[in-house]
């Protein structure tokens, strides 16, 4: 059996041609790569294991799995062995009580097979995954947040209020999104991430925290103190390090998070 790349995303389709179009982004089968190394790898396969990471994908080859998965951190107990297909031929190697994980299809159920009944917020955790509601929701504020920066450095060098004005506003509107931002975060974390507290999720959870609380002071300070950045004012550079330093950490969040997504593409 052929397996075909899609050169724009990336995903891999089975047959003996490429499809017609790509069921992920549409695009047409010419922009389809015969994989020719596929039978290479079936072939490294049937003398070495493939081990998954059930956190974020990532597929390592050997006799044991990494110490950590250099994706997202995860322990070596969050690996389970996979065939030359990709489907799991046992289980993760983590300890029985934690060894069936909290997942969308495993949400409800109790022991016996049964589901009981959902959850609001099972409900809300599976709608937020179906629609990719995380990715949709950061873009909001992150397309914002460098304008407020730069909108604040144009008023100071060119000391035009308007400017000045439109940042604020806009930080209003951030810090109104945010809420959203850091629920359907957590939300995507527990479901989809398995919820494990490694240094690559602690880190962006905590950047996602600096923002929203640099973005509070920010809104905060200028309502009780109009003038903060005005000329002469002793404290108008500290406002602006402060706007830099959200910026930042909502740049850290940002190139984390494209981690987690893209990490397991080459």
């Amino acid at each position: 059996m052929k397996k075909w790349e899609c050169d724009v995303c990336g995903f891999l389709h089975e047959g003996e041609e490429p499809p017609k179009k790509c069921p992920v982004c549409d695009s047409p089968g010419t922009l389809f790569a015969l994989m020719i190394e596929a039978k290479k790898e079936e072939a490294k396969a049937i003398a070495g294991k493939r081990w998954r990471c059930i956190v974020c994908g990532y597929v390592h080859e050997g006799d044991e799995p990494p110490e950590i998965c250099p994706v997202c951190a995860a322990p070596k107990s969050m690996f389970v062995e996979i065939d030359a297909e990709g489907k799991e031929i046992g289980t993760p190697l983590q300890p029985a009580q934690d060894s069936a994980p909290l997942t969308l299809e495993s949400a409800g159920t109790i022991p016996g097979g049964k589901k009981e009944k959902s959850s609001f917020i099972d409900r809300l955790a599976g709608l937020s995954l179906k629609i990719h509601l995380h990715p949709i929701m950061v873009h909001f504020p992150n397309g914002v947040l460098p304008v407020v920066l730069v909108f604040l450095v144009i008023s100071m060098i060119l000391r035009i209020d308007s400017f000045e004005t439109a940042a604020y506003y806009n930080l209003v509107f951030v810090l109104l999104t945010l809420p959203f931002v850091l629920i359907t975060g957590f939300l995507e974390w527990q479901k989809r991430y398995k919820g494990v507290k490694t240094a690559i999720f602690v880190t962006k959870i905590m950047s996602s925290l600096i923002v929203f609380a640099a973005v509070s002071v920010l809104v905060f300070w200028r309502l009780l103190d109009p003038t903060v950045l005005a000329e002469g004012s002793p404290t108008r550079f500290i406002y602006l390090g402060v706007a830099a330093g959200m910026l930042g950490a909502a740049g850290i969040a940002g190139y984390l998070g494209g981690r987690l997504v893209f990490g397991t593409r080459n």
